[in-house]
């Protein structure tokens, strides 16, 4: 799941009386969902395409992963997109793409076209979301804003449950026997819809100041992930190569030419990918760190524990969509709580108290699935994933507040960009990291008696990692402001740029 940042916009007040801007919001929003749903969907449904495709677990880790990276690698490069040739058309691109990458998923030949098609669908995806919030903001004058940022929320929520439950309907459905492929199929007609629909109703838009593209900015960050994921999930199978070795340690030299190179563009033209300045902000700089790092956590785990409940304890895809079912709920509780009562009063003690608690729900869940094994019951699993869910509720929904309220304003667009890219290198990462924590400790060729207790054992091993991620953050945490809900002057407080690594100018008073 990705965090969205709501800022606003320095554009005229668009008009109250055109009734088709609500048209253009659903619309837009219809995207959203699809984005956030492609998430989420595909996890419930990677078993089912290792069995029917055959896939390694390298290629099923590699399904997930792919889309995470091409989406982080293109995010803040789609934003200035949209800023320079018009949000309108830009958006149109991505749905038109994405739509086109859905079909080639749905109708894929064997893993790799998969894996081509969902790196593919990644990158179309991160041409569409970044125009989304744009493109409200040039739509709606500000006095609607709350009421459709209150409906962008339920629609984030909407998502993030029924994404695992309709993966599961599509999967177990078997529609005219095609299997998993109506989780990538059901797009086509929502993305033909949304491509038509959205040329007639939705305004183009422009940046009035709109930064140039930075593409070796984008070339040097992708190719230091390259290195780092893929010796990460193939080195298992290749029994670790020294080349392996060698290429993870040439990502860090790489990225140590992409802080050189921004550095050097920002002095040249204004305009770098990343905003190496930021980093100077003590609590950005420990907020990207929490955002990245719990990336790596979520993304561990979710792979994991489906491939926990469907591979291992053999339950079909719908009853291991509706085990998670309350971790969701729980997770939209928590949230709401945190944001409207908790963090005006207690800052920024709420999201660590929300680390401790989602540590202590991984560590209930360790227990519970180490002492009943293969027994245990969806009944069973409720409580550590209510427990979790309300955990990471308490800390999702206020971070990003957290990590900006320190940032000037005229930075509060890059900044924005920028945490929503980290989010997304991080779960790539913890997708990669699947292979050691998970495969790492489960023997290549298993007789089928020994599947079920070798998944076990890997699931409690990665949850043993989970929680140390999560401790992790708790001490991240230290360096957040003490009240993130209090914006210092000049900070996102005022008007920001839209999340697309626009920058502001300064607001004269």
């Amino acid at each position: 799941m990705h965090s969205t940042d709501i800022a606003h916009a320095p554009t005229p007040e668009p008009a109250t009386g055109d009734r088709r801007r609500w048209f253009a919001l659903a619309i837009v929003m219809t995207a959203a969902f699809m984005d956030l749903v492609d998430v989420t969907i595909v996890n419930i449904a990677v078993p089912s395409i290792q069995r029917d495709e055959g896939a390694t677990f390298s290629q099923i880790q590699w399904i997930t992963a792919g889309y995470a990276l091409a989406f982080a690698a293109g995010l803040v490069t789609g934003g200035r997109l949209g800023d320079i040739h018009g949000r309108k058309r830009v958006f149109l691109v991505g749905i038109g793409g994405f739509t086109v990458a859905s079909a080639l998923c749905g109708l894929a030949v064997n893993p790799e076209m998969l894996v081509a098609s969902r790196i593919l669908q990644g990158a179309m995806a991160a041409l569409m979301v970044p125009q989304v919030l744009s493109i409200v903001h040039a739509t709606f004058p500000a006095h609607e804003r709350g009421k459709v940022f209150g409906l962008f929320g339920a629609i984030v929520g909407l998502g993030a449950v029924s994404g695992p439950l309709l993966g599961a309907l599509l999967t177990e459905g078997n529609l005219f026997g095609l299997e998993w492929r109506p989780i990538f199929l059901i797009n086509l007609p929502v993305g033909v819809a949304a491509l038509f629909l959205g040329s007639r109703f939705i305004t183009e838009s422009k940046a009035p100041r709109a930064l140039k593209l930075d593409l070796p900015g984008v070339a040097l960050v992708t190719l230091a992930l390259l290195m780092l994921l893929y010796p990460l999930t193939r080195g298992r199978e290749l029994g670790w190569p020294v080349w392996g070795y060698v290429s993870m340690a040439g990502a860090l030299v790489v990225f140590a030419a992409l802080v050189a190179y921004e550095r050097a563009k920002g002095a040249r033209d204004g305009s770098p990918l990343i905003e190496l300045s930021l980093f100077r902000v003590k609590s950005f700089a420990a907020g990207i760190a929490v955002q990245t790092v719990f990336g790596v956590g979520l993304g561990v785990f979710f792979l994991v524990w489906t491939l926990y409940m469907q591979i291992g304890l053999g339950w079909s895809a719908l009853r291991a969509g509706l085990t998670g079912v309350p971790f969701s709920v729980a997770v939209s509780v928590a949230a709401g709580m945190s944001v409207q009562q908790l963090v005006p009063r207690f800052g920024r003690k709420v999201l660590q108290a929300g680390a401790l608690v989602m540590a202590a729900g991984v560590l209930i869940y360790l227990a519970e699935a180490d002492h009943y094994g293969l027994g245990i019951t969806s009944w069973q699993m409720a409580l550590p994933l209510v427990v979790m869910g309300a955990g990471m509720g308490l800390i999702v929904a206020p971070l990003t507040d957290a990590v900006l309220s320190e940032v000037p304003r005229e930075h509060a667009g890059s900044a924005s960009g920028l945490i929503n890219t980290v989010q997304q290198m991080g779960h790539a990462l913890g997708l990669g990291l699947v292979s050691v924590v998970f495969f790492g400790v489960i023997d290549e060729r298993l007789a089928p008696a020994e599947v079920g207790p070798a998944f076990v054992d890997g699931f409690t091993h990665a949850l043993g990692w989970v929680a140390a991620v999560l401790g992790a953050i708790f001490l991240l945490m230290f360096a957040l402001p003490k009240r993130p809900a209090q914006h210092v002057e000049g900070a996102a407080g005022a008007e920001e740029a839209p999340v697309t690594g626009e920058k502001k100018p300064e607001l004269v008073p």
